[in-house]
């Protein structure tokens, strides 16, 4: 099993939208690096913490899992959408997405708790320069998260 932390803006799909629905679809990423862990990587089952990202409070605001393997990100293809992509064709999309299943909401593990938590130090969403919107977790580094969820 791998480990993700998968940013989300709460205007576009917060914890508590994806609570209300049995798997949402990670659409409109937009990296290709990001695209690649989906596309490659993501395997049912894996654990995902879910951030809220370009909001008041960024942070961890829940536990997911991957619910889906990786396919074509319909919005590539809807010129009204503002993820279209005129370059990506259906039969060469070149944006994938996953479906993700919300477990639980957390409590907040906020982005300046995260960077106060040395267990954390090593976490890709708290480098300089990090601006993925989909980052690997280590196993030290998903259960130092649940343990201070759980505080």
């Amino acid at each position: 099993m791998a480990y993700w932390l998968m940013k989300s803006e709460p205007e576009e799909m917060s914890i508590d939208d994806a609570m209300d629905e049995s798997a949402v679809p990670w659409f409109g990423v937009r990296n290709y690096q990001a695209r690649n862990f989906m596309r490659d990587q993501m395997r049912i089952g894996d654990g995902v913490l879910f951030y809220h990202s370009s909001c008041a409070e960024p942070g961890i605001a829940g536990i997911a899992e991957v619910a889906s393997t990786a396919y074509p990100d319909h919005t590539q293809f809807d010129s009204k959408s503002h993820y279209f992509d005129p370059k990506s064709t259906p039969e060469i999309p070149r944006w994938m997405m996953v479906d993700v299943k919300a477990l639980r909401k957390t409590t907040l593990l906020s982005l300046t708790e995260m960077r106060n938590s040395p267990e954390l130090s090593t976490m890709l969403v708290l480098q300089k320069g990090s601006r993925l919107s989909i980052t690997p977790v280590t196993p030290q580094e998903w259960h130092a998260v649940l343990a201070l969820l759980d505080k």
